[in-house]
């Protein structure tokens, strides 16, 4: 039924919008007998049969529903996975995790709310970290046993160990960025369907392997980019891509920047953690605390490119969820700033112009925060993990939005929705790679201080042999992909 009341409101105000603009010189108001009106209960009447159908028979899907109502067109993906019992757990295991995994509402939190699945098995280079998140799922099954105990989650030091592991379904990965893509080829090689934190990696190349990785293999793939699982964030971008605000004319995308700084003193690796394994596939380096301790791999470009794809990733794929059609900019010119000094060296600060094949232009900028704007010919649309305003007004007004907490709820129930076979991944492989080669791209071009000219149809940048080799990365032995 939620299903219904997301796209009858929706599709009511695409609709709404279209015929207030089609009945301009009309002098009826938009009231009963108004296009507007009409639309509006033509709509809502053939939902409400559905409806009634639906209370009868509690195993409909989403897509049967729409199909019935007569708007297949706001879901053209197939369905797919493998179809499970009603009653089966999805055993799940957690490789990587720090905070994104472990902090509160983080992924080990989302999946613990979620009655059909099993938090398994935790994986990760820091012995405390792993006894950390493994004595919290306990604590939070205990709470729901008659005899209020629980011990049966796995603290697994090396991935490849969990990954052997028969009673595992699925995995979570939310290592640093430089291991995502090499945990994402071995789990689904291991025949374990994949959740993958943003961004997916630090190269291009490690990318489009992985593609074909998931693509040959059938496995169900979800990306990290939990917004898709905000209901106003869905609101807005099926707004533009119905044609609520007219032909596109600009578009933009702000990330929050990245940071300087970082100590390079060198000391001794703390007890408990595995260092080698925890560099894996980048460049041996020596150990210090601001590498590991903190966020600080975030913003050291031996394993990340920063928050050009960390944090750009969200609003490049609100962008992308927004836009009429699957669609990449081929030209890339831009500025930014490679801090000078300290352990940190990925690019902060950039203003990077983007521009399509068609001509449109996207301006990819750093600000407060993440937002995604769209701008057409008859008004604008503008979102962010906190909210959804527009112009007109009234395409937006009323909007539900949802809590992060939510977001990563309905995101994680998607992706175990697509591993019954019941849904469609709402964060696909391809809309990683469209989202993240902007990120990389952009980078390429403040590196290089040149105009990026990208090749959709090849998959490489062309005219500039040294740029092109930017988008691949050696990996350390003795780890390939």
């Amino acid at each position: 039924m939620s299903a219904l009341l997301f796209l009858y409101s929706t599709k009511a105000r695409v609709q709404h919008s279209r015929a207030r603009r089609d009945s301009s010189h009309l002098s009826s108001p938009a009231g009963f007998g108004s296009p507007a009106r009409q639309a509006s209960c033509d709509l809502k009447h053939r939902l409400a049969k559905v409806a009634k159908r639906c209370f009868k028979s509690h195993h409909w899907t989403r897509r049967e529903i729409l199909k019935a109502a007569g708007v297949g067109a706001f879901t053209t993906q197939l369905f797919t996975g493998r179809l499970r019992g009603a009653n089966d757990r999805i055993a799940v295991g957690f490789i990587g995790t720090g905070g994104r995994a472990g902090d509160r509402d983080g992924l080990i939190d989302n999946f613990l709310k979620h009655n059909d699945a099993q938090c398994a098995a935790v994986c990760d280079c820091f012995t405390d970290r792993r006894e950390q998140r493994a004595k919290h799922i306990e604590e939070a099954y205990a709470a729901k046993t008659a005899a209020g105990s629980y011990h049966g989650v796995a603290r697994i030091a090396d991935f490849r160990e969990l990954l052997r592991r028969k009673d595992i379904d699925a995995v979570v990965v939310a290592t640093p960025d430089h291991w995502h893509i090499p945990v994402l080829a071995a789990a689904i090689r291991a025949g374990k369907d994949v959740y993958v934190e943003k961004p997916l990696s630090p190269s291009l190349q490690w990318n489009f392997r992985a593609r074909d990785v998931v693509k040959k293999s059938g496995r169900i793939f979800q990306y990290g980019t939990q917004q898709r699982g905000a209901l106003h964030v869905r609101s807005g971008c099926e707004l533009v891509r119905s044609g609520a605000i007219g032909e596109l004319k600009a578009l933009k995308a702000v990330s929050p920047s990245g940071h300087p700084g970082g100590k390079l003193e060198k000391k001794a690796v703390p007890a408990g953690f595995d260092y080698e394994m925890w560099q894996g596939p980048a460049p041996e380096r020596p150990y210090c605390d601001d590498r590991c301790l903190t966020p600080g791999h975030w913003h050291i470009y031996d394993y990340s490119i920063g928050f050009l794809g960390g944090w750009g990733a969200h609003p490049l794929d609100v962008l992308d969820w927004g836009l009429p059609r699957p669609m990449v900019p081929v030209e890339y010119e831009g500025t930014g700033l490679i801090p000078k000094e300290g352990l940190f060296n990925t690019v902060m600060d950039w203003k990077v112009r983007c521009t399509y094949p068609s001509g449109l232009v996207m301006d990819f900028t750093t600000g407060a925060e993440d937002v995604t704007e769209f701008i057409g010919a008859e008004g604008w649309i503008r979102i962010s993990r906190r909210g959804i305003e527009s112009e007109p007004a009234s395409l937006t007004a009323g909007l539900a939005v949802s809590k992060f907490d939510q977001m990563g709820r309905n995101h994680t129930r998607n992706f175990l929705d697509s591993i019954r076979g019941h849904a469609t991944p709402e964060s696909p492989i391809d809309c990683a790679i469209r989202t993240d080669l902007i990120s990389q791209l952009s980078n390429i071009a403040v590196r290089t201080g040149r105009k990026i000219h990208w090749d959709p149809a090849k998959e490489t940048i062309t005219g500039d042999p040294d740029a092109a080799r930017i988008m691949n990365r050696a990996l350390r032995s003795p780890w390939v992909l």
